[in-house]
């Protein structure tokens, strides 16, 4: 069956969102299927950039069908605005163009104050979310006490369930963390509206997805975030409350396991991220100021979400290895290509040291990597303008070196290269 993934293959902010238009020319159904609106897809069309956090990014081709899964947790305000600025675009965002599963999981305001009340107290151990009901909505639906989209085409017993989700809410806020109660009814009162507007967009999404694989469309799934913040598999406490890995498709879509034609993993020439959490190679100083820019440029390293300047450091080939394992890659997409250029050594890490021992692979995963220093190899940089490169044979020598190498490094072969933001900035590797 035609099923491809694109995941993040670092800490997420490597560029999927560009890499989803790219891929979604050929697409019938995009398909997003964990997270929330902590992410933050950019896509640049021309003059005009399009900053996504819910609507998968492949809806920008008009004649796609976008999908949201029941991985994800919705914060309908959030959804309502996106699907507004798209139409305003001239991007029509209708419910024969998006479809919402019946059980992805609401975000209220309720979750939101929770969040930020919880940040606030850990102090100077925060882990640097987002701040937006992430975590507190999939607590409450791991704890069976969640609201679905599902409850919204009920709007008498969906409204008596939103009082009832806030007053509780309303406890914790108060008992806690010394925070002011929400208005409960005012709460109830608002999520009807939006339980009005967004219900002719709810369905079961994993029978259209099942229907739409066996008839041959070819559907294309997206991840939000990156693989090193999956709940289990990432930098745990750091982490996220969703699966972003390629696995998580099945769950975060309602799909039982089928044949997957490409995973396809999206890491750039070096390694961000943004918030608390290990970074083993990361960089300060005039190097660091030099791979993030100042901010001016929608290109610089802030984050789409959160707008906070994200931490930079040098590609770690020993976490792109454990991605490229966990996702099962097929091939990689390397972004940013454009930033190196200039600089007179790249480096790479190929391995860690700890203990007086070497380790090219994680010994328990990449949840403790306080233990570790990075081992670097060193290669040539290249002074070269890459932004106008097409094919490889484009390319400076020194880059294809260093593209082959993070290739060898992780047993997955690079595919396509983007030398900068527009969308016809991108080497494709066997052009």
């Amino acid at each position: 069956m035609p099923l491809e993934i694109i995941v993040g293959a670092q800490w997420g902010d490597e560029g999927k969102g560009r890499v989803v238009d790219l891929h979604s020319t050929r697409a019938d159904i995009v398909a997003r299927y964990n997270g929330g609106d902590n992410a933050g897809h950019t896509v640049t069309v021309g003059d005009q950039t399009f900053k996504l956090h819910l609507v998968p990014s492949g809806i920008i081709h008009l004649h796609t069908t976008g999908v949201m899964g029941n991985g994800m947790v919705i914060y309908p305000p959030a959804l309502l605005s996106e699907i507004e600025m798209l139409g305003a675009a001239g991007v029509p965002v209708n419910p024969r163009r998006l479809r919402l599963s019946h059980a992805a999981h609401l975000i209220t305001p309720a979750h939101r104050a929770l969040d930020q009340a919880q940040e606030k107290q850990r102090g100077q151990d925060q882990i640097g979310t987002t701040g937006r009901g992430i975590g507190p909505a999939y607590t409450d639906k791991v704890a069976r006490q969640g609201l679905r989209l599902q409850d919204m085409l009920d709007p008498q017993a969906f409204q008596e369930k939103m009082q009832a989700h806030i007053q509780s809410a309303n406890h914790l806020l108060y008992a806690l963390y010394d925070a002011e109660p929400l208005d409960a009814v005012g709460i109830a009162q608002e999520y009807a509206g939006y339980a009005r507007q967004l219900a002719p967009y709810i369905e079961d999404v994993g029978k259209l997805l099942w229907q739409a694989l066996a008839d041959g469309q070819r559907v294309l799934a997206e991840g939000a975030q990156g693989t090193l913040l999956d709940l289990d598999h990432g930098t745990y406490p750091f982490v996220t409350s969703s699966s972003p890995v390629a696995p998580g498709v099945f769950l975060g879509l309602g799909l039982g396991v089928l044949a997957v034609d490409r995973v396809i993993g999206v890491t750039k020439a070096f390694q961000t991220r943004v918030g608390a959490g290990p970074f083993p190679t990361e960089l300060l100083g005039e190097t660091a100021v030099r791979l993030r820019g100042t901010g001016s440029n929608p290109w610089d390293e802030f984050g789409t979400t959160t707008g906070r300047p994200r931490r930079v450091g040098w590609l770690d080939g020993v976490l792109l290895r454990y991605a490229a394992r966990i996702n099962g890659l097929t091939e990689l997409v390397v972004t940013k290509l454009d930033i190196l250029t200039g600089l007179p050594v790249v480096k790479i890490c190929t391995a860690y040291r700890a203990g007086g021992q070497t380790f090219t692979d994680l010994p328990l995963g990449p949840a403790d990597l306080s233990p570790f220093e990075p081992v670097y190899e060193e290669l040539p940089g290249w002074q070269e303008d890459v932004c106008m490169a097409r094919v490889w044979r484009d390319l400076p020598v020194q880059a294809q070196q260093y593209l082959e190498r993070i290739g060898s490094l992780c047993g997955v072969s690079v595919s396509q290269v983007s030398v900068g933001p527009e969308r016809d900035q991108v080497v494709d590797v066997a052009g």
